[in-house]
């Protein structure tokens, strides 16, 4: 179900008109007719704000394959249940766009998300930033990371844990201690051999 179609249903689920929703949003009732025809994407503050309307998380919202009605049964019942939070083990950023399988959001707890203009296509990209305490998140990023044959169709995801620094490409986990600046340097250039740019690998520690 499409972020569009899911505005569409929470709306009407919760006796609200367009410009109801538009009030609560703060944007005129024509910018919600576009949410939900799937013209235009609201922006992250108000993606935010649908969360915290309709009670949903924000991996809700972007998860293309989850209907509402899981959305439904997931606070009362199995492993995604509302729990006493755990200690984070790892925190990062990831392109939703740079997966092949959605599933491993289910890993994540989601802080924020930015959408970003990538002027190619797709258009918008979906950023998600992230903790997990998942102690096999390495290795699970690396089934699920899209690639290609061609070095410019590698992506990967990065992210930390204490002075640790994991990216992780398909089928590959590169790993250096943050202030090692031997390691980060291998790191960068195996990185390099798959295609990704200097600018790229400005990735925050």
């Amino acid at each position: 179900m499409k972020l569009s179609e899911k505005i569409i249903e929470l709306r009407k689920a919760n006796g609200m008109t367009q410009e109801e929703l538009a009030a609560i949003c703060n944007v005129s009732r024509q910018s919600i007719s576009k949410w939900e025809a799937d013209i235009a994407l609201p922006e992250t503050e108000k993606l935010l704000i649908l969360g915290e309307t309709f009670g949903v998380s924000m991996d809700i919202l972007l998860k293309d394959e989850l209907t509402l009605n899981v959305v439904k049964n997931v606070h009362s019942c199995g492993s995604n249940a509302i729990q006493k939070k755990k200690p984070e083990l790892y925190e990062g950023i990831l392109i939703k766009e740079s997966i092949v399988d959605d599933s491993i959001i289910d890993c994540l707890h989601i802080h924020k998300i930015e959408l970003w203009n990538s002027g190619g296509n797709p258009k918008y990209w979906t950023v998600l930033f992230f903790t997990s305490d998942r102690k096999d998140l390495p290795e699970r990023f690396s089934k699920v990371m899209l690639s290609g044959p061609d070095k410019d169709e590698n992506w990967f995801v990065d992210f930390k844990t204490g002075n640790d620094k994991y990216i992780v490409f398909k089928d590959k986990i590169l790993k250096y201690q943050i202030g090692n600046l031997a390691e980060k340097e291998y790191v960068c250039n195996e990185c390099r051999k798959l295609g990704i740019s200097d600018e790229q690998m400005n990735w925050p520690e």
